[in-house]
């Protein structure tokens, strides 16, 4: 977003220490990473950064460990051998950079370890941000998937360091949420999925107001479907919402834009694991549910009609998949709803961990506007709340975003 302070528009970079905190947090099974597009997505800044003539160290977080207990299963080493390759250079890794701060070449790309094995980094303390600001001329945010969190690695290290700003990726997204958010090409559309109402019930209540059609699946549509009465037998939803589901019903019919819901549903008697992912599927209405019957996607009625409502958006925002889309018998209504989005005119975010694993499984992520590889950050900044790390860019800048 032009108001914050960026990369392109920093100090001359040649022979400055520029520290990048990105978010390369990307899964890995059995030491090896499936899916690499957070890390390409990191890429740009890293060459602006390199080409430069900057001594770059790069800084993110992997997991959840426990903090001042080194974890090898949650080591950047993978990350560092992913990025050797793709930058053609050797990306050490650096473990003790705290105790012992690096020493770069002009055009050298150094990997800090995980800096959630450093004791106070998710609780910001000071001195630790302080010790990271210690590091660097230049520190750069480009972590929009974190820029939420006030912690020592994203909030606490841009009060403290010479200098901060932005990255292009963290510029990038942002100016494509306020895009598809603030001054939206109508009709505007929410397709909201996930497991849980409660993770997202401030940013439903807000897109509410603000969208045209709000389209709901997974265990958030369950939760909908029992506050308009409908028996969803065993299926996943949260009783205790279900209240504040109906009363956000009645405020979006009140302000004719009613929020609907599915009609017909993908149900199964037993759960599904991975252990055992093959069980036999019905489509019922969902009038028809039974006592026993558990809901795991939407129905191709249902799926046909957010379909078509996709197809005369002007922008639609994308959060969250609509069924248990790991499993082949439960994956046609993502599916189908994410190739609606990829096939629309529409200008199209797509935003959240799992709604970009559904992207790439279903080869969308070419055919979208905008993929943020953000998840908690992109639904805060729907609720319109703001990001700790951006406040501590702008204020750095005596700006606003």
């Amino acid at each position: 977003m032009s108001s914050l302070p960026t990369l392109t528009r920093a100090t001359e970079l040649r022979h400055r220490r520029v520290l990048l905190r990105q978010d390369l947090n990307v899964p890995l099974v059995g030491g090896k990473i499936t899916s690499a597009k957070r890390l390409d997505a990191a890429l740009p800044a890293i060459r602006m950064a390199a080409d430069g003539g900057a001594k770059v160290m790069l800084m993110s977080h992997m997991g959840r460990p426990e903090e001042g207990a080194y974890a090898a299963e949650l080591s950047l080493a993978p990350v560092a051998e992913h990025l050797s390759r793709a930058l053609n250079g050797e990306v050490k890794l650096c473990a003790d950079y705290l105790s012992s701060p690096p020493q770069l070449a002009d055009g050298e790309v150094m990997l800090l370890e995980n800096v959630r094995f450093n004791i106070g980094e998710t609780a910001n303390r000071r001195q630790l941000a302080k010790q990271y600001a210690a590091l660097c001329d230049v520190f750069v945010m480009d972590a929009f998937g974190v820029a939420h969190r006030a912690h020592a690695s994203t909030e606490g290290v841009a009060r403290y360091a010479r200098r901060a700003c932005a990255g292009p990726l963290l510029v990038a997204e942002l100016t494509a949420l306020k895009k598809a958010i603030t001054a939206p090409q109508r009709p505007l559309i929410a397709l909201v999925g996930g497991a849980k109402v409660s993770t997202k019930l401030t940013a439903l209540t807000t897109l509410a107001k603000q969208v045209d059609h709000l389209l709901l699946g997974g265990g958030i549509a369950n939760t909908f479907l029992a506050a308009a009465g409908h028996n969803i037998g065993n299926s996943l939803f949260e009783p205790r919402l279900v209240v504040a589901a109906r009363e956000l019903m009645a405020a979006a019919t009140a302000q004719r834009r009613p929020i609907p819901i599915p009609d017909d549903v993908v149900v199964a008697k037993t759960p599904l694991t991975a252990a055992q992912p093959e069980t036999e599927t019905t489509v019922k209405a969902v009038h028809q549910l039974a006592d026993d019957d558990m809901i795991f996607d939407l129905g191709p009625n249902t799926v046909r009609r957010y379909a078509a409502l996709i197809a005369q958006a002007g922008t639609v925002v994308w959060n969250g998949p609509v069924g248990a889309f790991e499993f082949a018998q439960f994956a046609e209504g993502t599916k189908a709803l994410g190739q609606a989005v990829a096939q629309s005119d529409a200008f199209s975010v797509a935003g959240g961990g799992d709604t970009l694993a559904a992207a790439e499984q279903f080869n969308l992520t070419e055919k979208l506007s905008c993929i943020s590889t953000g998840g908690g950050a992109f639904l805060q900044f729907m609720e319109g709340k703001p990001l700790p790390a951006l406040v501590a860019l702008a204020e750095r800048g005596e700006l606003t975003y």
